[in-house]
């Protein structure tokens, strides 16, 4: 007659590779969100002052249909009250 083979001791979970991999993603995942909140609130965007166009007439006046839209963003950007053009 054989002896019954012991049952391994059990190891403690985070001493398998394959719970890292599972949990890698995620946690990747919230720290790359925890980076792109701090480069969010270091470096918010600039106000829009002067001219602007699409492309390389950078240097034309404004469009009169995106002063609504430049108006909107000016007011996220500082909170203050948009001023008519």
């Amino acid at each position: 007659m054989q002896p019954k083979s012991s049952p391994q001791d059990p190891q403690a979970w985070w001493r398998h590779g394959h719970v890292w991999l599972v949990l890698a993603g995620p946690l990747i995942v919230v720290v790359a969100s925890f980076v792109t909140l701090w480069l969010a609130i270091r470096t918010p965007d600039p106000v829009v002052t002067g001219p602007y166009g699409p492309g390389p007439s950078v240097a034309a006046p404004a469009s009169p249909a995106l002063a609504p839209a430049m108006l909107g963003r000016n007011h996220a950007a500082t909170g203050g009250v948009p001023l008519k053009p």
